[in-house]
């Protein structure tokens, strides 16, 4: 039932005398139940006391809402616990929208108003030692749980406070779940598997929210179990099922600007820490050329992310990022140092009804060519996503498309309106794969 004004005022008027009559902080030791029958009475001797004019289901929901606001997340609490939902968007007191199941809608769900969301992130906030003010207007924190909280401030958003919240997924996915939900089918994913086995250098792109970190921490548990792996990340979200591996997070700022412990830090430092691989969970600044240096010298295999919406724009990125380290380099240069690093792109996509999917796999290659002093890169796709129209008759859970046009060729394969098709081009690093005694029979 969505409270009324009234509501809201005999809330802050209890409230305010519970603080008065019962230590909350106090409670912490005690169960949720104990908690709630706590508050239950002392606020049902406040309604007598004051004589307050209230039903027993008013009284049931103000303890409740009392509750979540002291001990959960307020308004927002059963779309935290609920698994479902994946992320959390408040614009405004009452302006709140979630995403479940990759699909955005508005929330029937308010808060009292802003003042409310503010005492709500600044409980969040205090016990991590972070803060959110004028004089810092935005902060990016993990919670307890592992899911990530963004607040922004007036005057950096037009709107009072922002909050938003990627939640933490404690059933963690595996590659049996991707090919099941059709992210990609069983021949691709074999095929991802020998590439991990055979330490290619991986980069996994796509546009927000298209599942890159999923993927990732996925791919990254087919690594041998005798390896070790350093992870960095600026907000822990890898989860490797594996026996020997070290996690590190980058740090803000203190609150008098120091302290500061970059993902350039983290990489630098991991190659004294003896790794076999170096994952790193999104690599967006100048950190690029330390990572690249890594896969090029010694820690073949090594995986990240990046945000860009095709191999062609990741080349861009990367070219930026490594003009911006300040080591001299001229964008020629840049490029080499990309052809001789990455072996692999995985390029992930989503549909309009939310689907996530794999839409290609490319190889980046040096051609040997140049055009004055210009280095040219060029993009093999291995796989690539066609959108065509298949009919009646696809099977969504095998993949395969069992259409008369496409039954004969057992190369495609049904992914929500298109099938992934291997093009044919046999990609150079194959001969890292059968230098390690592995083998891949391409489907043409």
């Amino acid at each position: 039932m969505e409270a009324n004004e009234s509501d809201f005022l005999v809330i802050d008027y209890v409230s305010k005398n519970l603080v008065k009559n019962i230590d909350v902080s106090g409670l912490e030791v005690f169960s949720p139940a104990e908690r709630m029958e706590k508050i239950n009475r002392v606020l049902r001797e406040i309604v007598e006391k004051d004589r307050i004019m209230i039903s027993e289901s008013e009284i049931e929901g103000i303890v409740k809402e009392i509750y979540e606001d002291t001990f959960e997340f307020g308004p927002i609490s059963f779309l935290i616990s609920d698994d479902k939902v994946t992320e959390i968007m408040i614009n405004n007191f009452n302006d709140i929208y979630i995403e479940e199941e990759g699909v955005i809608d508005k929330s029937e769900v308010k808060f009292r108003n802003n003042g409310h969301i503010k005492n709500l992130v600044e409980k969040i906030l205090s016990p991590l030692g972070l803060r959110v003010d004028e004089s810092s207007p935005m902060v990016d924190a993990r919670l307890s749980d592992g899911s990530r909280i963004n607040v922004v401030l007036s005057p950096i958003s037009l709107n009072d406070i922002v909050v938003t919240i990627r939640k933490f997924k404690k059933t963690l996915m595996n590659i049996d779940d991707l090919i099941e939900i059709g992210t990609l089918n069983k021949e691709i994913a074999n095929f991802i598997k020998v590439c991990v086995q055979s330490k290619i250098n991986t980069i996994i792109i796509g546009a927000t929210a298209t599942g890159k970190t999923t993927f990732l921490n996925v791919i990254s548990n087919f690594i041998p179990q005798d390896e070790r792996i350093i992870t960095i990340e600026d907000t822990l979200e890898l989860n490797l099922k594996l026996p020997h591996v070290v996690k590190l997070e980058s740090r803000p700022p203190n609150l008098e600007g120091k302290g500061q412990i970059t993902i350039r830090d983290l990489v630098r430092n991991s190659l004294r820490m003896r790794p076999d691989r170096i994952i790193v969970g999104e690599t967006r600044g100048e950190e690029a050329v330390d990572v690249l240096q890594a896969m090029n010298t010694g820690h073949s295999g090594s995986m990240s992310t990046v945000h860009a919406n095709s191999p062609d724009d990741l080349i861009s990125r990367l070219e930026t990022m490594l003009l911006m380290a300040g080591l001299n380099l001229n964008p020629s240069s840049a490029r080499r140092m990309i052809a001789s690093s990455i072996d692999m792109v995985i390029h992930l996509g989503r549909l309009q009804n939310g689907q996530r999917l794999l839409a290609r796999v490319s190889e980046i290659i040096n051609t040997s060519e140049s055009i004055g002093s210009n280095t040219i890169i060029e993009v093999k796709d291995i796989f690539s996503f066609q959108n065509e129209n298949l009919g009646e008759g696809s099977n969504y859970k095998t993949g395969k498309c069992e259409t008369d046009r496409y039954k004969k060729d057992n190369s495609y394969y049904k992914q929500g309106e298109g099938c992934l098709k291997f093009t044919g081009y046999i990609p150079v690093f194959i001969k890292k794969i059968r230098d390690r005694g592995l083998e891949f029979d391409f489907k043409c």
